[in-house]
């Protein structure tokens, strides 16, 4: 990808009145992207390279990234050329009108199958209505940064990341630009539908605490039905004799209850285990390398 995605950016970029710096991320690939960035910075003094120690994944390189980045404006974008290069002048025009956070939203998601498109459109209006802030739809993390807002990203120091929530909560005046997402240029997405799953329980234990209110209402609905079953059963027993109804209610009600049990004990468990990470206040990145105008 980057052979082809660095020409492209360099182009834009080189239409633009301003000074750029190309910040690269490698967050411990296995394969050749390494050595290829080293080779693109001989030729391109712009390019800035951060070698992480290992895969710390995409939310925590995307915040080394910005860690690093000191300029009147930051344009975080993939390179995967599914986020087109030639958006940039426009989140650019936004940005010199005063926005200080600009974000391209995708109106159109070409080359992706039917279930990942349902299950972003469906996750994002979910997040959206149980956040107690208002994340974008979507939306993904290609967009522009103005310095006070980056400043202000960088106080942010938790654990668990959701970059998505943490840009809208930050904040500032915020605009958006739309375009048409092309097809992934070439190689294969690592994000399958468990780490997409995973990723989204990220997204709404980060951003809202619903989940744990309700558990308990269905805590209280499930006692409720219970005790008004068992009165019922108590009551049929003394007014007309019928028998007790035996093993296959018995099992179904006791199955129902522990399943709810199981739920409810694993909402608290997504929330707990985060708070034991933040305690452990451990960094949130190592960095093995930082090269730039081709030395370390």
């Amino acid at each position: 990808m980057l052979p082809r995605f660095h020409p492209a950016l360099a182009g834009v970029l080189s239409d633009q009145p301003y000074d750029f710096e190309i910040v690269y991320i490698n967050d411990g690939s296995s394969d050749n992207t390494l050595t290829i960035i080293k080779q693109l910075a001989e030729s391109d003094n712009r390019i800035t390279l951060i070698d992480l120690s290992r895969n710390f994944g995409k939310e925590i390189a995307l915040t080394a990234g910005l860690d690093q980045a000191d300029a009147d404006a930051v344009i975080v974008i993939d390179s995967d050329l599914q986020d087109p290069p030639e958006l940039i002048p426009q989140l650019l025009a936004k940005w010199r009108e005063g926005f200080d956070v600009v974000y391209a939203r995708r109106l159109q998601r070409e080359g992706e199958p039917w279930l990942k498109k349902f299950s972003a459109y469906a996750f994002y209006r979910i997040i959206g209505k149980l956040a107690s802030i208002d994340i974008p739809t979507d939306v993904g993390d290609y967009r522009l940064l103005s310095r006070r807002a980056l400043q202000a990203l960088h106080s942010v120091r938790e654990q668990h990341r959701y970059m998505k929530g943490l840009f809208a909560w930050i904040g500032f005046p915020q605009a958006s630009v739309g375009y048409r997402r092309d097809p992934r240029f070439a190689g294969h997405s690592k994000w399958n539908y468990w780490r997409l799953w995973e990723f989204a329980l990220e997204g709404i234990t980060s951003f809202t605490t619903r989940p744990l209110k309700l558990a308990t209402y269905i805590g209280m609905l499930t006692a409720t039905a219970a005790f008004i079953f068992g009165s019922y059963i108590i009551l049929d027993k003394l007014l007309h004799d019928n028998p007790v109804p035996g093993y296959p209610s018995l099992m179904v009600v006791v199955l129902f209850l522990g399943g709810v049990q199981l739920i409810t004990l694993g909402i608290i468990g997504e929330y707990l285990a985060r708070i034991f990470g933040e305690t452990k206040q451990r960094p949130l990145y190592l960095i093995k390398e930082i090269r730039k105008d081709g030395t370390a």
